[in-house]
């Protein structure tokens, strides 16, 4: 990711001429979409996360979703989210980063699942084994 101000004149030749190859590539006009790759290219990238939480008082886990997961699992531990207030405290063990909400919002409902959980269970055996989670 490349943020605001810091392409020098060079480089942004050199980024203007790479998505104007790339517009030709893909049959588009090139000024138009090279302009705007840069334009792009300036603003940050808001992440979605789907995330999995493990109570270390109940055994059991949490999935969730949000744009900021730093954010989201402080308030898990402060409290602050009603699912998980009285199982604190929950210790992340597993996240997935999306660029589209509705993406990550599409994965969290399949891990939520039976086939998601099963999918949980070879993918993420060897952390369930060191926090000692039971998935029966």
């Amino acid at each position: 990711m490349v943020k605001q101000g810091t392409l020098n004149p060079l480089m942004r030749v050199r980024f203007l001429l790479g998505a104007q190859r790339l517009a030709l590539f893909l049959g588009r006009s090139a000024s138009h979409n090279a302009e705007h790759s840069y334009r792009d290219a300036q603003r940050p990238t808001i992440m979605y996360y789907v995330y999995i939480l493990h109570s270390e008082k109940d055994g059991k886990l949490y999935i969730g979703s949000t744009p900021n997961l730093k954010t989201r699992v402080e308030k898990h531990n402060n409290g602050y989210v009603l699912a998980t207030k009285n199982r604190r405290p929950v210790n992340l063990v597993y996240y997935e980063a999306y660029i589209h909400s509705r993406d990550a919002k599409r994965r969290e409902l399949f891990l939520k699942g039976g086939k998601g959980h099963d999918e949980l269970k070879v993918q993420l055996q060897d952390s369930f084994r060191k926090i000692k989670y039971s998935y029966n």
